[in-house]
């Protein structure tokens, strides 16, 4: 008998290890659609909001090389991927929102595009109905991810933990920019990777480097960034951040905040020094790649009659462009149709999101 129990228990032993050699397979094979449903379950439990957490999202963990993983699992995220942020309780995006993504997603297919809307609460399949275009819309890119947005969490084991506990929304005057703002610092310094902001029209595929940008003479912004997890400068921009803070004063703690901690990164007092050359490890680059329309010019985009499809100069006027940015926060009060205006806005959206541009406008 012993002899027996003995054999089965070597049986089952056998099983077992070939079941494991099974799923080991399986899991190292399986296509990208499984794949990335395994990023997105696993960033939700970190990320997404806390009533949607299953009970073992306690064991996440941040590893040393900055991935999420669990102790049940040997699959975490690798890639360098590309994020928005929408922090206003809005579950149908405009148009410009859903082109961003969209055109993000089309340019980098090889890139995770991880959409991050604080109005979620939950799963993102119970946004499946037709009321909900444009996340209809965007779930149909297989590169494509939606997550809930949960600040705390995101906030947790950062500077801007103790902030967000004390700040008052409802006393802030740019409270959804001013909340935008630490999103895209916190996101970056867990996970790395490239932060765009949810105007900015992709018409380039991005390469992943140590970069911010040029919005004007001796201005940085933050509209487009791009860094490893746990950086320096970007933990510099978390600590000032807090120490600095300023919510009354627009960009304090967007662009004026990039500008002062790259001046002090640099050791300079004019960044025009380092245009597309990098400073101690950052590239820093100049206007043309993601603001090529100043802010001060934002109506350009909407003059009607300025592009023609057979017309090459405004293919042109973009040749070094990565990203075009809209200037929302001023251009979001255009209410003139945009399809049939042969604008310069047109143009982006037909060339560069053609499903929103076809199903949204």
């Amino acid at each position: 008998m012993k002899q027996y129990k003995r054999s089965l228990r070597m049986g089952m032993g056998i099983i077992t290890v070939f079941l494991l050699v099974c799923l080991f397979y399986v899991l190292n094979n399986s296509s990208d659609k499984i794949k990335e449903t395994f990023m997105q379950n696993t960033l939700m439990y970190k990320l997404g909001n806390s009533s949607s957490k299953p009970a073992e999202a306690s064991q996440m963990k941040l590893t040393a090389s900055g991935q999420v993983s669990t102790e049940s699992t040997s699959h975490p995220t690798t890639e360098r991927r590309i994020m928005f942020v929408q922090t206003s309780s809005e579950l149908n995006p405009s148009p410009l929102v859903i082109c961003s993504v969209e055109s993000a997603a089309r340019l980098n297919p090889n890139k995770s595009v991880y959409f991050f809307m604080k109005a979620l609460n939950g799963d993102i399949s119970e946004y499946q109905e037709p009321e909900y275009k444009g996340i209809r819309l965007l779930s149909s890119f297989k590169n494509v991810i939606i997550l809930p947005l949960n600040p705390k969490e995101l906030f947790s084991n950062t500077p801007l933990a103790g902030w967000y506990e004390k700040v008052d929304p409802s006393k802030e005057t740019f409270w959804y920019h001013v909340l935008a703002d630490g999103c895209r610092l916190a996101l970056l310094w867990k996970y790395g990777g490239i932060y765009l902001d949810t105007d900015i029209i992709s018409i380039k595929p991005l390469q992943f480097e140590n970069f911010l940008c040029e919005e004007s003479i001796n201005c940085a912004n933050n509209a487009a960034l791009g860094f490893n997890h746990s950086h320096s400068f970007i933990e510099s921009c978390l600590r000032d951040f807090v120490e600095d803070y300023n919510g009354a004063d627009w960009g304090h703690q967007g662009p004026k905040l990039m500008t002062r901690i790259l001046k002090k990164w640099c050791g300079t007092d004019n960044l025009d020094d380092f245009l597309n050359k990098k400073c101690k490890g950052i590239l820093y680059l100049s206007g043309n790649w993601f603001y090529p329309v100043p802010y001060t010019n934002w109506q350009r985009f909407f003059e009607e009659g300025t592009w023609n499809e057979n017309s090459e100069e405004i293919r042109n006027e973009f040749t070094k462009t990565r990203g075009v940015h809209i200037w929302n926060f001023l251009s979001g009060r255009h209410r003139a149709p945009i399809k049939g205006s042969r604008s310069i806005i047109e143009y982006l959206f037909s060339e560069f999101c053609p499903s929103t541009y076809e199903k949204l406008m």
